[in-house]
């Protein structure tokens, strides 16, 4: 269970890096927009706000983050529904998908990618950002305390794999493949997150918003407090806290495909 308070705690942070993917994406008026993962719904407003003639939808696996999106939407002509970005399927006036910090939860999403490239439009444009971080000092300390021998049989089995292509070069060879022209790259965001002295180290925090759901679901609550407690404990040695903050590193990995464009260039 998705829980968008929690979520949002680093909103500033979380939605950098679909700014700096939309800011990639020069569609002018696109018939439609769709936004697999939507989330809360703050950022697809974002979409309204940029193309306010086209149709926006937003589609999440979370009836609670659908919930909150569709109690707080505001702009005009925005949709948001409940459903699994696996299923989904183009409507034929598609000019836009958006899929930001999603694919990552989703195995085998190279045949996803490749699938939506041969049923969108000629000319539509496929934005994605995920998140490259899974060899980071927070993400190895996870495993390590999930494979102690106290939490090895409930938890290790739902911590998220690294996706198979975990390179902008591995999502450029792929879409190209596919018949697009791409535009990929990596950034490694420096979160300043503020550690207060009398909160959770930020970086747990941070966690318990995405990482940290299945195994928070595993648990019961001693195991959880116990699982978190000495979680906290390799956070706070990985991340030290600095004048009142912790530098938090956060590698994310971009693409933007447009749809069909190498056989154009091509003829």
């Amino acid at each position: 269970m998705w829980d968008p308070t929690t979520y949002l705690r680093y909103g500033d942070e979380r939605s950098r890096p679909f700014h700096d993917l939309l800011a990639r994406v020069p569609a002018a008026r696109p018939r439609a927009v769709v936004d697999l993962g939507c989330g809360p719904g703050n950022l697809t407003a974002t979409l309204a706000a940029r193309w306010p003639d086209s149709r926006v939808a937003g589609l999440d696996s979370s009836p609670e983050m659908v919930a909150q999106a569709t109690a707080t939407a505001t702009a005009p002509g925005v949709s948001f529904a409940v459903g699994d970005v696996r299923h989904w399927r183009p409507e034929p006036d598609v000019d836009v998908v958006v899929s930001n910090a999603v694919l990552q939860w989703v195995p085998g999403h190279r045949e996803l990618l490749t699938r939506w490239a041969r049923e969108l439009p000629t000319g539509a444009w496929l934005a994605v950002q995920v998140p490259g971080n899974f060899d980071a000092p927070s993400h190895r300390a996870l495993r390590e305390v999930a494979g102690r021998p106290a939490w090895r049989a409930d938890v290790a089995p739902l911590l998220r794999r690294p996706p198979a292509d975990d390179t902008a070069v591995g999502y450029a060879d792929l879409l190209t493949g596919a018949g697009c022209v791409v535009d990929a790259w990596e950034t490694t965001y420096v979160h300043l997150l503020p550690a207060p002295a009398d909160a959770d180290h930020p970086v747990l925090s941070w966690l318990e918003g995405t990482a940290l759901r299945p195994v928070r679901a595993a648990l019961d609550a001693a195991g959880w407090s116990d699982f978190r407690a000495e979680l906290g404990v390799r956070l706070a040695e990985a991340y030290p806290v600095r004048h009142a903050q912790v530098h938090f590193p956060f590698r994310r990995v971009f693409f933007v495909a447009r749809i069909g464009a190498r056989a154009e260039e091509n003829l």
